[in-house]
């Protein structure tokens, strides 16, 4: 029996500094499966940051999701590997830190057209792997605070931020306060700021899997298209 009971297609940072600075960040390394030694900034990162620490940096693709009973973890990642192999990079102006709403994130910069496209066509590419939503995980996505487009979108997707809906974003916070994001956004700044990139290329996808301790990074499929 797969030990993992979903499964997301996401971006994430090849190993290097970034990667080790995320996973520090958040106290989770989804390539190693490990938790991380988060470090000390005199604020309580570790509760500001529990909500993202399981499922790792990353920036969504495709939202987690359960498999359809006829499809197996095999046939999603041959799935991912043809999706992969036809989409070219994607090459961006560079990532910056913003506030979303109330957590922190980062965000690209400039024209993101070509990652919204990248994003669609793996969606609909792979969207037959997915299983069909519960009556429960359509009201977790409190589908009354939904746009008619976005409620659209969940039925058809599983997922409302599809499409032209997409926001491409890498979270780095839990919601915040004013307070706390005070606090936070200034150690954020220092450590992340020196090491984003410019430009910002997507040249990878990522199949994730979620077991109980978190999202684990299970394989990594060049863009070659």
């Amino acid at each position: 029996m797969d030990e993992f009971n979903r499964y997301a297609i996401y971006w994430a940072p090849e190993s290097g500094a970034l990667a080790r600075m995320t996973a520090a960040w958040l106290g989770w390394d989804p390539d190693s499966g490990m938790a991380v030694a988060q470090p000390d900034l005199g604020v309580p990162l570790a509760d500001l940051t529990s909500d993202p620490r399981r499922y790792g940096f990353h920036g969504t693709i495709k939202a987690p999701f359960r498999l359809a009973e006829d499809v197996s973890r095999g046939e999603l990642s041959a799935a991912l590997v043809r999706v992969c192999a036809d989409a070219a990079p994607v090459v961006l102006t560079g990532l910056q830190l913003r506030q979303i709403e109330r957590f922190l994130a980062l965000t690209p910069e400039g024209d993101a057209a070509t990652l919204t496209a990248l994003a669609a066509r793996v969606v609909q590419h792979l969207d037959p792997c997915r299983a069909a939503l519960t009556d429960a995980e359509i009201a977790r996505r409190r589908p009354d605070r939904l746009n008619p487009r976005q409620r659209e979108l969940l039925a058809t997707y599983g997922y409302p931020h599809v499409m032209e809906q997409f926001q491409f974003h890498l979270t780095l916070s839990n919601n915040l306060t004013e307070v706390e994001a005070a606090m936070l956004r200034p150690h954020a700044e220092r450590l992340f700021l020196p090491l984003l990139p410019r430009p910002f290329r997507i040249d990878s996808l990522c199949l994730f899997g979620e077991a109980r301790d978190g999202f684990h990074l299970l394989e990594r499929h060049a863009l070659t298209g």
